[in-house]
């Protein structure tokens, strides 16, 4: 493939992505039309359907786009802390917050899995619950949490954030719900922490 041919294949899925990310934020993923969105990026039903097979394929892309995003702003937030354990929480209650965000909610929280079925089980989901485990074994390794296995623990605070965010999205008082979540989420990781002796 010539460099421009690459270049244009890359525009149309940008082009595509970004019209399917406004429509699924705006009207859901059942909502969204084919026709519309592909008119709204100037493109052909054909171009959605060579680039990503169908409309489930086109959602699981604005999910990678908009995880990715996600795991960019949830490290950017343990810039500054004041220590590892610091910036540990940081980055989880970050990424609890952000499902008080309307785009976030709908497509991430709600379509996503209706759609694409477990979260936890989305490819994405082992590059967070890597940089997990490597944190948390950081954070063992600098004793500051106990001796626990790395990946166990991993998954567990991966799950926790997770089901919260999911809790968030679909409450009557979001807000609320959020609060409460990261007050107990909190309290659970304080459970890792070695005792001070």
């Amino acid at each position: 493939m010539t460099k421009r041919r690459a270049q244009m294949v890359e525009e149309t899925r940008a082009k595509l992505i970004q019209a399917a990310r406004k429509a699924f934020a705006a009207k859901g993923y059942a909502a969204a039309s084919m026709d519309d969105l592909t008119a709204e990026a100037g493109l052909t039903r054909g171009a959605l359907y060579h680039n990503f097979g169908d409309k489930k394929g086109l959602l699981q892309a604005v999910v990678d786009q908009i995880d990715a995003e996600m795991g960019a702003r949830a490290r950017a937030a343990q810039d500054g802390a004041e220590t590892a354990w610091l910036g540990f929480l940081a980055e989880c209650i970050a990424y609890i917050q952000m499902a008080l965000e309307p785009e976030i909610q709908r497509i991430m929280l709600r379509d996503g899995p209706a759609v694409l079925g477990d979260p936890s089980q989305w490819p994405n989901q082992n590059v967070c619950l890597r940089r997990t485990t490597q944190m948390i074994q950081e954070l063992i390794d600098e004793g500051t949490v106990k001796p626990v296995d790395a990946e166990a623990t991993g998954r567990l605070v991966n799950g926790a954030a997770l089901n919260a965010s999911l809790w968030i999205a679909a409450a009557d008082d979001p807000p609320a719900v959020f609060v409460k979540a990261v007050e107990a989420f909190r309290h659970l990781a304080a459970g890792l922490l070695q005792a001070k002796g």
